[in-house]
């Protein structure tokens, strides 16, 4: 069973869309592929009623019933063609519709509130590879959920058209067990039943672990893909070391991974293949076995049999809807639960950042940066800073001190609202008027005017040529309209003096650099920090040079 936690998640999932602003346009397109789809199941009922009149023409040699019945074939071909397409195209459309919709949201809440940050940080690898979930798994998640809502809808469709029809096609059945005689109403429908019943059952008993397998193997799939993915990403510090076999056995060790569980689901559908195979097949003949005493005995015609093993087909078929999707509803489970988690851990940080809010006190808009009895924790609850009180006021250039670990980057991290572990008072300065600049500033892909605007709007070159040439980046001037991946051909020195663009650009009142010097030489350092002076800013650094003492008016230690 289900649990309530669970059922409230999935419902949300499965629902939210249509109950959202675009509820309007989806139920339209809804009801449309819902119309298409009760057409398409009519035009099965004409073509049952067909089998008897065409089959019987043909027993009796009427040719001009069999040309007759091969025109209306046509036509009846025809429509059921045309309202299947349509169902089928406006399903996908719809789909698509869906898949953005929930995009949007999904990636609205991930970049919001330095969610992205707060789930890979503090989540414990729980976060499990977001962009799977929202590029892959949405998409999955909306195409087979209308796939499986419209195959239901047309197998319940189904089974109510054509169950009446099988019911008046059977006679009724009498026999005899333990002396006692018995008349059966609507054979063909109860046998019909407990065949799809029994279909039924057997399938889940044997697929039933193919929704966790699958699960799991995404997961897996997901964590070898990542694993290459860093690999790209620090390349040349991997290169360095030479660790291209350390790192060859590790990606392998999670290809094995892999590949072992992709063997139990291999296993798991060979099983799964066995039932539902002997089960379609044995469909085929089961109708003709159950009805062709009638015929042999000529109660019925050629025609009247092929009515019968059709219209008997459509409601075992329909009955057995579950057996025909099973994996494909595996599939979707799976998916629905990978997202449920995903969308569990956001609302988890989420909680746990209005915890950390109500731990700490904080007041902004005035003229000083104040803290009063701030503690700080690591996210396995010990201790990293306890009893921190200090004030830096407005205008004042002040540099931390510490050893490494001491928690310094930390403490800017706790000013900066990203590290929920902290309780105390804090009197901090309006949020726009921050701007912290780490050890490797983020440089996004794209042109290198829109890398060094960043996140601002793109500057013109008026603006950007003259800091680029202040801040020793003129020989990058011919490139600033050149797209690229400024992470990678950039040098991390090359980095922090577009960090210190930025920061010519911003003009912040507040600014926070955390050991944003470290990779340039002591000239470069001391050309950019004689920059700071003329801005109107505040300045606290983080740094173990004792060449930047001369840069600032007093000095912290932690």
């Amino acid at each position: 069973m289900m649990d309530k936690q669970y059922r409230c998640s999935l419902s949300r999932l499965l629902f939210s869309y249509w109950k959202g602003e675009e509820r309007k346009k989806a139920w339209i397109m809804g009801l449309l592929i819902a119309a298409l789809t009760i057409a398409a199941v009519y035009m099965t009922l004409l073509l049952n009623d067909w089998f008897n009149s065409f089959y019987s023409a043909l027993q009796n040699y009427d040719c001009q019933a069999i040309y007759h019945g091969l025109i209306q074939f046509t036509g009846y071909a025809f429509a059921y063609i045309a309202f299947s397409v349509y169902a089928d195209y406006f399903q996908q459309k719809l789909a698509l519709r869906w898949r953005r919709w929930m995009t949007e949201k999904y990636l609205a809440r991930w970049t919001a509130g330095d969610m992205y940050y707060r789930m890979e940080v503090f989540s414990g690898g729980r976060g499990d590879n977001p962009d799977q979930r929202i590029s892959e798994d949405i998409d999955s998640f909306t195409s087979q959920s209308l796939s499986l809502m419209q195959g239901l809808l047309q197998a319940v469709t189904t089974i109510v058209c054509f169950i009446v029809v099988l019911w008046n096609l059977s006679e009724t059945l009498t026999f005899t067990l333990w002396g006692h005689t018995f008349h059966l109403e609507g054979y063909l429908v109860w046998t019909a039943l407990l065949y799809s019943v029994a279909g039924t059952w057997g399938t889940h008993q044997v697929g039933k672990k193919l929704i966790a397998l699958n699960y799991e193997q995404q997961k897996r799939e997901a964590n070898f893909r990542f694993g290459m993915m860093r690999l790209r990403d620090t390349a040349e510090s991997v290169a360095f070391y030479h660790g291209g076999g350390r790192e060859n056995q590790a990606l392998f060790f999670r290809f094995l991974l892999a590949v072992a569980n992709q063997y139990l689901v291999i296993k798991k559908n060979k099983q799964l293949s066995w039932l539902t195979s002997g089960y379609g097949q044995i469909a085929i003949i089961f109708p003709f076995v159950v009805a062709a005493p009638r015929y042999l005995t000529k109660k019925i015609s050629l025609g009247g049999l092929m009515q019968i093993a059709n219209c008997f087909g459509k409601v075992q078929d329909s009955l057995s809807y579950l057996v025909n999707v099973y994996t494909g509803i595996a599939s979707w489970q799976a998916c629905a639960n990978r997202l449920r988690a995903f969308t569990d851990h956001m609302e988890a940080q989420t909680k746990a950042a209005q915890q950390a809010e109500k731990k700490m006190r904080i007041t902004r808009g005035g003229h000083v940066l104040a803290l009063h009895d701030v503690q700080v924790d690591l996210p396995n609850g010990e201790e990293l800073l306890r009893h921190v009180s200090m004030t830096f006021k407005e205008g004042e250039k002040v540099i931390i001190r510490g050893s490494s670990g001491a928690g310094k980057s930390t403490l800017l991290r706790v000013l900066a609202g990203l590290w929920p572990y902290a309780e105390g008072k804090m009197e901090l300065p309006a949020e726009g008027a921050m701007l912290f600049i780490p050890q490797k500033p983020y440089l996004p892909f794209g042109t290198l005017r829109h890398a060094l605007s960043y996140p601002g709007e793109d500057a013109g070159d008026d603006v950007l040529i003259p800091l680029m040439k202040q801040c020793r980046l003129e020989k990058h001037v011919s490139q600033l309209d050149t797209e690229g991946d400024w992470m990678n051909v950039l040098s991390l020195g090359e980095q922090q003096k577009a960090a210190f663009v930025r920061i010519l650009l911003r003009k912040p009142r507040w600014l926070f650099l955390d050991e944003a010097s470290s990779a340039m030489d002591e000239e470069t350092e001391a050309a950019l920090y004689g920059l700071l002076p003329h801005l109107p800013s505040t300045v606290i650094s983080i740094g173990h040079r004792s060449t930047l003492d001369k840069f600032h008016e007093r000095g912290v230690e932690i």
